[in-house]
């Protein structure tokens, strides 16, 4: 006959297998484990709260209690003395001349670069808008906020400035501020100057791009992270492919008065397969033979800049900006500009009053050779102010005065700055300090005057201004 052999079931080897190593297992490892065991077993059957027996307090705790809170300040306290709390009351136009606090002044303070504000002109066309349109448009462009003088402007700002379209909003600070987050996103790279404006900050933030800022007007900075970046997409080919890749510069910074190297930018562009965005908001009706911005001044193609913005606050004395391009760049702000949609649009009397002077600085470039010529002189004429530094470029309008020897701090050299304004303004000249939050700027710059100058300002005017300027350095800044 045969052997038979029972095998166990499967089951069975298992718990034997399981009762040889728990025979096998060193003792501390099975104290370990009986301990996790328990710990375990406690976890799942207590409380996860214990209850507190509740205390009732009587009517007269409560009232004390709410006697004796204190909420935390809504906003941190500011001295009554910060300059932003106390007004220089402007009664008139700030053409010129402007009445600061009941006084009249030579103006070097208002960004009025053509002397549009206050032109004859200007004001006629604007007043006939106004009687056929009223004050306002109260609806943004996709609500019946959309006139034909918008359109109009729009055709005529594309014509100026020699591209396919062009797109106004209704606020100078929102253009750029809403046209970057348009087209950069969430994982997009964007390179920045150091030096730009609070307005591209504010778009770079609402834009949640990642942000690369070169020092200002370094294009070895800016080629170094360019080149840093092209090594990153190397080895992530698929992720380059999706993520795009931009340029922000200010023709002539706000902050700086000097004027960013455009053509070298457009040779980086090329090389590193990059956008450009130029902010003209300084440039715009200032450089140029035309007043075409920092493109003319340099002859760089309009189409080597994929998208040019600027305010029309400035030369053209008006309210609100605009962006140009290519007509399928501008048209996807129509759908994705935040100011442009969300804001009520440009009313119709700014809108003529651009028109018409777009229309002033077509019959006469000649203004734009007036403005430069007036610049170089202001520059040549500050040259050599005791305790005081200027900075810019001969041909900015808006030039600064920084401490040649700073305090130390901040708040005193303010405070000296501001006691050169003082002066100046005691014996009638209009001029201002260079105002930012500081808090909030991501690099903030030095204190210091702003001089502005424009076409109206006489020879008599500037020698007095320059004059003022020094004395009150020789006098305020030993």
């Amino acid at each position: 006959g045969r052997l038979l052999v029972r095998c166990p079931a499967p089951g069975q080897w298992v718990l034997v297998e399981m009762v040889q190593a728990f025979y096998e297992a060193p003792a501390y490892h099975l104290i370990l484990e009986g301990i996790l065991i328990l710990w375990i077993i406690r976890l799942l059957f207590s409380k996860t709260y214990k209850l507190h027996e509740t205390y009732k307090l009587t009517e007269k705790e409560k009232e004390d209690l709410i006697e004796e809170w204190q909420p935390e300040p809504l906003v941190p306290p500011v001295s009554k003395d910060h300059p932003s709390l106390n007004y220089d009351v402007v009664t008139g136009p700030p053409s010129h001349k402007i009445i600061i606090n009941g006084k009249e002044c030579i103006n070097f303070a208002s960004f009025n670069f053509l002397g549009l504000l206050d032109n004859e002109r200007v004001k006629e066309k604007a007043l006939v808008s106004l009687k056929k349109y009223g004050v306002g448009t109260c609806g943004p462009r996709g609500f019946y906020g959309t006139f034909d003088v918008h359109l109009e402007l729009e055709s005529r700002l594309a014509k100026f400035m020699k591209t396919e379209e062009a797109i106004i909003y209704s606020y100078g600070f929102a253009t750029i501020a809403s046209a970057i987050p348009a087209y950069s996103k969430r994982g997009d790279i964007i390179f920045v100057d150091e030096a730009a404006c609070f307005s591209i900050q504010k778009g770079l933030q609402a834009s949640r791009s990642f942000i690369k800022y070169f020092k200002h007007n370094d294009m070895e900075d800016l080629e170094r992270l360019l080149k840093e970046q092209e090594l990153e997409d190397q080895k992530n080919p698929r992720k380059a492919r999706v993520t795009r890749k931009f340029i922000v510069v200010e023709g002539l910074y706000i902050n700086t008065a000097d004027i960013c190297p455009l053509p070298e930018l457009v040779k980086l562009k090329y090389k590193y397969k990059v956008r450009i965005f130029l902010e003209e908001s300084m440039s715009f009706g200032v450089l140029g033979e035309h007043g075409r911005g920092v493109t003319e001044h340099f002859g760089v193609n309009m189409d080597d800049i994929d998208l040019i913005s600027a305010n029309m606050e400035n030369a053209v004395a008006s309210i609100g900006g605009f962006c140009c391009g290519r007509s399928f760049v501008i048209d996807h702000q129509r759908l994705s500009g935040q100011g442009y949609c969300f804001s009520a649009s440009l009313p119709p009397m700014l809108a003529a009053a651009a028109i018409e002077a777009l229309n002033i600085m077509e019959e006469d470039p000649d203004i734009f050779t007036v403005l430069r010529e007036k610049c170089k002189h202001v520059y040549k004429a500050l040259q050599g102010t005791p305790g005081l530094k200027l900075v810019g470029v001969p041909f900015a309008p808006a030039l600064h005065l920084q401490m040649e020897r700073s305090s130390g701090s901040r708040d005193s050299d303010l405070h000296l700055l501001r006691s050169v304004v003082d002066y100046c303004l005691e014996r009638q000249v209009a001029l201002t300090l260079a105002r930012y939050l500081e808090k909030e700027e991501r690099f903030l710059p030095p204190p210091s005057i702003r001089v502005v100058v424009t076409i109206e300002q006489t020879e008599e005017n500037i020698q007095k201004a320059v004059s003022c300027i020094k004395a009150a350095a020789s006098t305020l800044l030993k």
